[in-house]
């Protein structure tokens, strides 16, 4: 499991190498309510598809090594201990919009300038996604028992419309 030091000394190894990211997946929901909720396997990061090289190239100066590439979607990273960062590369407008890539070529994920939004993880601030784009990421798939934790979270929380 992902603990919050680790995801911070994740999101600083990549603020170093100048690769701004947003938190997404269980420990952006758990970003949104400023404390964690549940355990984590891993750690999801959006960021911008031109700085690819040098969010791989300070990852593996940490320890991490690719393990999954499903590019342009997204790719993983292993690292010490069978840490997992998975990485979701965005293509950003002018506006401050992205789009990302899926595996449904005519059907790339969007997302909207509103949705980069700043929470807390272990008392520290951090870019991660809105209540509305993380229940928007869940949806068109068999929720998981963390599915329906952090959406019931995010209800709870915020009193917006999850799709389970």
């Amino acid at each position: 499991m992902m603990a919050a030091d680790e995801v911070l000394a994740v999101l600083a190894t990549l603020r170093r190498a100048g690769v701004a990211v947003h938190v997404g997946g269980g420990w952006g929901v758990d970003a949104l309510l400023g404390r964690q909720t549940r355990a984590h396997r891993d750690l999801d990061l959006m960021f911008a598809a031109e700085h690819e090289a040098e969010a791989l190239a300070a990852l593996a100066a940490a320890g991490y090594r690719e393990s999954l590439d499903q590019r342009p979607v997204r790719f993983v990273v292993t690292g010490p201990a069978g840490r997992e960062v998975d990485l979701h590369p965005l293509v950003f407008a002018p506006d401050g919009s992205a789009l990302q890539a899926s595996f449904d070529p005519e059907r790339p994920f969007a997302y909207p300038a509103a949705c980069f939004v700043a929470g807390t993880i272990g008392g520290e601030a951090v870019p991660c996604l809105s209540p509305e784009q993380q229940a928007y990421f869940h949806q068109g798939y068999e929720p998981t028992d963390r599915d329906h934790h952090d959406m019931a979270a995010l209800r709870d929380a915020f009193g917006i419309a999850t799709h389970f």
